[in-house]
């Protein structure tokens, strides 16, 4: 009973201690966020609307938010397709491997990176940064790979892409700033190696950093199509995004000589199918998401605000 007392009257003096002028920066706080929500919510509400309608009620414009003319067909159409399938398969594989290989080299970087006892670590993280702001080119890149033997094959995916240099500065900064020098020195004393150090310390440690990067690179991983279509010939191997182009493409008129019906059916499936695949492709990392997005806000902040 006293508790909520004072929690009433710790509410009313902080609505009294706010004055005209915050009251009114709040609301167009408020108003700046709402707007923000609407530009990011409504076109998701088209596309799944639009993806759950009719071909003939999207090829006309007649869908907002809602489905007009409910139908599954572009859902059927997508998802009849063996290799869509086979393709959600591979975007998995390639997901998980090269997140695991990714984060695994990034601590592995980034933590000696950390260390001040490291010598030559600044000259070591200046030829880092410089990757990031000088690349080779697609060229060179491709005869790289080319030369390790990797093309028309899976690592191709995977290995060029591994370490992504702003993952290795956000994963550097956080363990300056959240792993103390005398946590390093206590555990020195007591007979801890580095690496008995980093598994057993640094790791549980640092699971917000961890997560936000893993999230990155299994967004990079899953949205990636140019390596794909770059390095891949065998349609075994293609990545989800890379089968539901050519899908797309394949349902998609371009002119000659076709019965107008048809081409009209085609177009108002191309149309649809459109929607359906954003929603398709889409899907796992706003199911992933959730579970990781405790871990953003704390992980960034915690990696960026010192240092």
């Amino acid at each position: 009973m006293r508790a909520g007392v004072l929690e009433r009257r710790a509410a009313k003096a902080r609505r009294i201690q706010e004055s005209k002028t915050d009251r009114i920066f709040l609301f167009g706080v408020y108003i700046l966020l709402i707007g923000f929500l609407l530009v990011v919510l409504l076109p998701l509400l088209y596309i799944v609307a639009s993806s759950f309608s009719s071909p003939e009620a999207v090829s006309a414009g007649r869908v907002l938010f809602w489905p007009v003319d409910f139908s599954l067909r572009g859902y059927e159409a997508v998802l009849s397709n063996p290799q869509v399938i086979q393709g959600y398969g591979n975007s998995l594989f390639y997901t998980v491997v090269g997140t695991i290989v990714s984060v695994t080299l990034t601590i592995a970087i980034a933590y000696p990176m950390s260390r001040r006892t490291l010598v030559g670590r600044n000259v070591v993280m200046s030829l880092i940064l410089f990757t990031m702001l000088f690349t080779g080119g697609l060229i060179p890149t491709y005869l790289v790979v080319q030369s390790l033997g990797m093309l028309d094959t899976r690592w191709a995916l995977i290995v060029p892409q591994a370490i992504g240099v702003w993952q290795v500065i956000i994963a550097r900064t956080y363990f300056r700033t959240a792993i103390p020098e005398e946590l390093v020195e206590a555990a020195e004393l007591d007979g801890c190696g580095d690496l008995r150090f980093l598994w057993s310390v640094v790791i549980p440690l640092a699971k917000p950093m961890i997560a936000v990067v893993a999230l990155m690179y299994a967004i990079l991983q899953w949205n990636s199509y140019f390596d794909a279509l770059i390095y891949l010939k065998n349609q075994d191997l293609f990545p989800l995004q890379l089968v539901l182009r050519n899908v797309l493409i394949l349902n998609t008129y371009s002119g000659g000589a076709m019965d107008a019906s048809v081409a009209l059916q085609r177009q108002q499936l191309a149309d649809l199918l459109k929607c359906s695949l954003i929603v398709v492709s889409s899907l796992p990392v706003l199911l992933i998401y959730p579970f990781v997005a405790r871990y953003f806000t704390k992980g960034i902040l915690i990696g960026a605000v010192k240092g």
